[in-house]
C-alpha cells in the first residue's frame, strides 16, 4: 500500500493540467459545434433546393454547385482564381504597410495629426465606389485599377485604427522613458510598438474582409478574369450556379487568408509570451 501512494499522488493531474485540458476540450467542441452547423446548413439548402422549398435556379444548390465547379476546365478556374487572389494579396499588404507608415508619421507629430484627422474622417466616410471612374482614368483599366480599389478601402481603416491605438499607451509610460533619454524612436520601437502588437494583428483581420472587398468591387468594375468577372458574366447570362460557386470559392478563400492571419496572431502571442 505505501508503495502504491506515490504511484497515485503522480498520476494525479495537477489544477493546471485539469484547466488546459479543459481549455483543449472546449476548443475542440467548439470546432467540431462549428463543422456540425456548417454541415446541417449546406444539407439544409440542398434538401430545401431538392424538395422545392426554394427556387434552386435562384438560390442555386450543394449539388448544382458541385457540378458547375466540375464543368468548368481546372486551367481556366485557377486562372480566375489565381488573378483574384493575387490582387487581393498585393492589395492587402500594400494597404497595411501603407497605412501603418503613415500612422506612425501622425503619432509622430501632433501638429500634422491635428490637420490631418478631420480629413480621414472625411475620406473614411467617402463611398469609394464613387472613385472607380476616376481610378481607371488614372491608373488604366487593368489589374493596377483593382489593387487602388482595394488600397483605398483598406489604408483608411488600417490609418485610423493603428493611429488610436499608439495614442491610447499610458502617457505615463512614455513620460517615464523620455525622462530617462529615450527618443522618438526608441519610444517608437520599445513601447508603442509591443504594446500594439494585439491591435496591429486585429486590424489585420478586419483588413482581410475589406481587402476582398475591394477587389471583387474593382473586378465589378474592370476587369477580364477573376471570380468577380465570373459573378459579373454570370448574372448577366442568367447562369446563377456560377454566381454561387464564384461566390463559395471566395468564401473559402477568405476563410483560408484569414486563418493565416490568425496564425500569426498564434506566433506572435507565443513568442511575446515567452519573452
Amino acid at each position: 500500500m505505501k508503495n502504491m501512494l506515490p504511484c497515485l499522488l503522480s498520476t494525479a493531474k495537477s489544477p493546471r493540467q485539469m484547466y488546459l485540458a479543459k481549455r483543449r476540450n472546449d476548443k475542440i467542441i467548439v470546432i467540431l459545434l462549428q463543422i456540425g452547423l456548417l454541415a446541417a446548413l449546406i444539407g439544409l439548402w440542398e434538401l430545401a433546393a431538392r424538395l422545392g422549398w426554394i427556387d434552386s435556379f435562384i438560390t442555386s444548390s450543394p449539388s448544382r454547385i458541385v457540378k458547375t465547379l466540375g464543368s468548368i476546365q481546372p486551367k481556366e478556374l485557377f486562372t480566375h482564381i489565381g488573378y483574384t487572389l493575387l490582387e487581393c494579396i498585393i492589395g492587402f499588404l500594400t494597404a497595411s504597410g501603407i497605412g501603418i507608415l503613415i500612422a506612425v508619421l501622425l503619432w509622430s507629430s501632433e501638429r500634422l495629426r491635428r490637420v490631418i484627422e478631420p480629413y480621414l474622417v472625411v475620406l473614411n466616410a467617402l463611398p469609394k465606389i464613387a472613385l472607380g471612374p476616376i481610378i481607371i482614368i488614372w491608373v488604366g483599366a487593368g489589374p493596377q485599377a483593382i489593387v487602388v480599389m482595394t488600397l483605398l478601402i483598406c489604408i483608411i481603416v488600417t490609418i485610423i485604427s493603428v493611429l488610436n491605438g499608439f495614442m491610447a499607451v499610458d502617457s505615463g509610460k512614455i513620460l517615464l522613458l523620455k525622462s530617462m533619454g529615450a527618443t522618438k524612436l526608441q519610444i517608437l520601437t520599445k513601447l508603442i510598438f509591443p504594446a500594439n502588437i494585439p491591435n496591429l494583428l486585429n486590424m489585420l483581420k478586419i483588413n482581410v474582409g475589406l481587402a476582398w472587398v475591394g477587389t471583387i468591387m474593382g473586378e465589378y468594375l474592370v476587369s477580364t478574369a477573376g471570380l468577380g468577372y465570373l459573378i459579373i458574366y454570370g448574372s448577366q447570362v442568367f447562369k446563377m450556379d456560377l454566381v454561387m460557386s464564384s461566390t463559395v470559392i471566395l468564401c473559402v478563400l477568405a476563410t483560408i487568408m484569414y486563418l493565416g492571419v490568425a496564425a500569426i496572431e498564434r506566433l506572435a502571442k507565443r513568442r511575446f509570451h515567452t519573452a
